[in-house]
């Protein structure tokens, strides 16, 4: 298991490079100057100018750039910002909590609700309620999250009152259940499908047939024997899941006026604050890395027939 994880961890290495590379050269290596672009229409001396690259190390080959930035985080200096002056690492802490509360209640909805629903449709596969599964589920995938979340805003907000249609700027866990539900909408209905089709086909094995010969309660059966093999697809996609919900829906957080990590990440874009962008992308790689060794640690637990060297 130590040489396993060893093993994944120096794979990491690469992998970080070249996603951190990539975002970074997309910021920085095309068209266009994000210090003339921050004055806007307002004549800037072409000195000054030059003199805020240099501050900012903007006028340094894109490659010195590249490796100023690695050597600078890690010592945990993710950069400036170029308008405010702040430093990206204290911008990022401030809009993180909320988009990791508001993540938290999105996953945890996932995987409840996603599972339970998988597992009724698929203990009685074919019958009315998984064709009802797979219809609803079969909706939420269609829709676009915007809709979705307007249709939620209007019906929760502005007919039955029972919810605000916009969040404070220091939210309560209460005013991120609506957000986190359209948030979770779509990986709920994957997570739904995957386990639906996953019980459907584990409950015809012969090992199933067995524990059943066997007289082994049904809560055993379909808790220990059935749901063991049946999750690893579901708790693959999960493992990815996380980091997606983590990055903050940029859509979700606008219509429900969130100021997180996806509200960062749009500003960031539109005023081409490069530092901002490769900060909170080189985070979300980070948090997906280790979602992925988990998930890969966790097979092991689930099935004991895996075995890593």
């Amino acid at each position: 298991m130590g040489r396993y994880v060893a093993r994944r961890l120096l794979q990491m290495i690469p992998v970080f490079i070249g996603s951190t590379l990539l975002v970074f050269l997309m910021m920085y290596a095309l068209p266009g100057d994000p210090v003339r672009a921050l004055a806007g229409e307002q004549h800037v001396d072409a000195t000054q100018i030059a003199q805020i690259k240099a501050d900012l190390g903007l006028d340094q080959p894109i490659w010195q750039q590249y490796l100023n930035y690695l050597g600078n985080l890690f010592q945990g200096d993710l950069g400036d910002q170029i308008g405010t002056k702040r430093p990206v690492a204290e911008v990022i802490a401030d809009a993180y909590p909320i988009t990791v509360r508001l993540a938290i209640f999105a996953f945890v909805f996932t995987v409840v609700a996603g599972i339970s629903l998988g597992i009724i449709a698929g203990l009685k596969a074919e019958s009315l309620r998984d064709r009802g599964l797979l219809g609803l589920t079969l909706v939420l995938i269609s829709m676009p999250s915007f809709v979705l979340g307007f249709l939620v805003q209007y019906f929760f907000a502005f007919q039955l009152g029972i919810a605000k249609p916009n969040v404070s700027l220091e939210p309560t866990n209460g005013e991120l259940i609506m957000p986190a539900i359209v948030l979770a909408s779509l990986s709920l209905a994957y997570v739904a499908r995957l386990t639906r089709t996953s019980v459907a086909e584990n409950i015809r094995a012969d090992y199933m047939r067995t524990a059943v010969a066997k007289g082994l309660p049904r809560r055993r059966v379909i808790g220990v024997h059935l749901m063991r093999n049946s999750l690893i697809p579901v708790v693959t996609f999960l493992g990815t899941d996380i980091g997606a919900l983590m990055g903050g829906a940029i859509v979700t957080e606008g219509i429900f006026n969130i100021k997180g990590v996806g509200s960062l990440v749009f500003e960031a874009l539109s005023k081409r604050e490069g530092a901002t962008v490769v900060g909170v992308v080189t985070l979300l790689v980070i948090v997906y890395l280790i979602c992925s060794l988990l998930v890969d640690l966790l097979y092991a637990v689930l099935d004991p027939r895996i075995r890593y060297a």
